[in-house]
């Protein structure tokens, strides 16, 4: 895969709690320049970005419920209505991971329907964060099939804030689950070209990244095709 064509996949990421205007200025910046899929955000930088980016191809992602995915559905809902009327076209949720683990599968699905039509209703899109490295292969089945049943457009690996990242395995066994018509996000750990490619190969369609032009650079080095 060409620089150009991993570049529009990509979700340039920073969401360090220390990140400064001039470094989400920067994230801007790159996205523009390497006509990254989006850039992602806190919802605090929402309107700053949405600005900056305004009238280009990239646009703002932000994230929802971030990063335990324990606030209440009705927060969850609220943050996502403002970061819409901020700007964002993209969000980022995180599911009820304490409900599923406990079998509250309703409320699970409850929190993930409410959100999607939150984005739906405002020409965005849903991606919904497993969060794997805490969940067992039968709940990372469970939590594909409720996302997608409850209109999810994505289903992501991590948040990147817990123990673990993206695996190949991760994303080869939500892509069996959700088929070929969602979106499959691997974010977390994803540093290199060869590791976007690995993700890729495995049923990626998006890659979350703060390495985002580390990873573009290594695929202009040439370093191996897929």
């Amino acid at each position: 895969m060409e620089a150009a064509a991993l570049a529009r996949i990509i979700d340039h990421t920073l969401l360090k709690p220390e990140a400064s205007i001039a470094e989400i200025d920067t994230l801007c910046a790159e996205a523009l320049r390497y006509s990254f899929a989006s850039i992602c955000v806190n919802p605090w930088w929402v309107t700053a970005a949405s600005a900056t980016v305004a009238n280009s191809p990239v646009k703002v992602c932000t994230v929802i419920g971030f990063p335990l995915g324990a606030n209440r559905t009705e927060t969850k809902v609220a943050e996502a209505n403002l970061a819409l009327e901020q700007g964002a076209r993209e969000l980022d949720m995180v599911l009820n991971i304490g409900a599923l683990k406990s079998g509250v599968e309703q409320s699970v699905a409850n929190d993930i329907r409410a959100v999607a039509g939150a984005a739906h209703a405002g020409h965005a899109i849903l991606k919904v964060i497993l969060e794997t490295c805490l969940l067992s292969e039968a709940e990372k089945a469970l939590a594909c099939r409720i996302a997608v049943d409850c209109g999810a457009d994505f289903v992501k690996t991590s948040t990147g804030f817990a123990k673990g990242g993206a695996t190949e395995g991760d994303i080869a066994l939500m892509r069996r689950i959700v088929g070929p018509e969602i979106g499959v996000k691997a974010s977390g750990g994803v540093r290199t070209y060869e590791d976007a490619l690995r993700m890729v190969a495995a049923g990626a369609t998006r890659i979350g990244a703060s390495a985002s032009v580390a990873i573009v650079s290594g695929a202009s080095a040439g370093a191996g095709a897929y």
